[in-house]
């Protein structure tokens, strides 16, 4: 029988697990990113962490097409989205493997997964960072080249352009399209 301060290592290592698997399944974050869960979103991705545990304490010998299934029916009542790109499968099966090593005391192995997750997140945070900074930029550009074309437009008259007629339908805000006189 496993002490319990054995017991509280294998789930605190488990749980970190769980969280980096979660933290680098794609579906889950484009529907966090996106809003797909509501206001709390974020929160309710948290909140999965500690259901999965739950699932895995709760439950003997889990199969990943067990596992799969329960990701599916969380991912479809908690952010309306259902989930066909194959991925289920591969956290399912990820979140199996983590939960026998730990259970078997291989920690090293799942500590090493876990760096490896951490970086893979690490740089995938990285990419959005840059990615976002480019986009930024450009806009900016595509700004400042606007401003660049209404001086030049401005310019190229001697004289401002008349204001439009005024017009009663126009007063309101609202344009009145008439039919065009032969």
């Amino acid at each position: 029988m496993a002490t319990p301060r054995k017991e509280e290592e294998t789930r605190g290592l488990f749980s970190q697990g769980v969280k980096a698997v979660l933290a680098n399944w794609p579906a889950l974050q484009i529907a966090v990113e996106n809003g797909f869960g509501g206001a709390y979103s974020q929160e309710k991705a948290e909140w999965m962490v500690g259901a999965v545990e739950q699932y895995f304490q709760s439950n003997v010998d889990l199969e990943p097409d067990e596992v799969d299934d329960f990701l599916a029916q969380m991912m479809n009542n908690e952010f309306d989205t259902v989930i066909e790109d194959g991925s289920l499968s591969q956290v399912s099966q990820q979140l199996c493997i983590f939960f026998s090593q730990c259970q078997q005391g291989n920690w090293a192995a799942v500590q090493e997964a876990i760096a490896r997750l951490a970086q893979k997140q690490q740089e995938a945070t990285s990419i959005a960072a840059r990615a976002q900074a480019a986009e930024g930029s450009s806009s900016e550009e595509e700004e400042q080249e606007s401003e660049e074309e209404d001086m030049e437009c401005n310019t190229n008259g001697p004289h401002p352009s008349p204001p439009p007629p005024t017009d009663p339908d126009h007063e309101d805000g609202w344009t009145l399209v008439r039919k065009k006189k032969k």
